[in-house]
């Protein structure tokens, strides 16, 4: 995408977000988030993309996603595998914190 702004702050648990919101937080097109939709690799509330709705989760992991194919140059299946990796190795830590492990 051209220098668009990117959209930073606080994310919310019940956050909401349409495809344009979702679109400018990551800095990327339409078509792009429309094809991690229906790949799989994003998911979304709705029937259609006009309709589309996006919890925070789907923001961040979007994020995250957009970042590793940028920096790795890394194919859009590998970074939403990594991204699940990395969401999964952060809730073992912080089952470890839970039981008092310190980690």
């Amino acid at each position: 995408m051209p220098d668009r702004p990117v959209l930073t702050g606080v994310l919310l648990e019940d956050a909401c977000f349409t495809l344009e919101q979702m679109c400018s937080a990551c800095a990327v097109g339409p078509e792009w988030v429309a094809t991690h939709v229906l790949e799989g690799r994003l998911h979304a509330a709705g029937a259609e993309p006009s309709q589309w709705r996006f919890g925070s989760r789907e923001l961040a992991r979007a994020r995250q996603i957009r970042r590793l194919e940028i920096a790795f140059d890394a194919e859009p299946e590998l970074a939403a595998l990594v991204a699940d990796l990395l969401d999964e190795l952060e809730d073992l830590r912080a089952q470890l914190r839970r039981a008092g492990a310190g980690y």
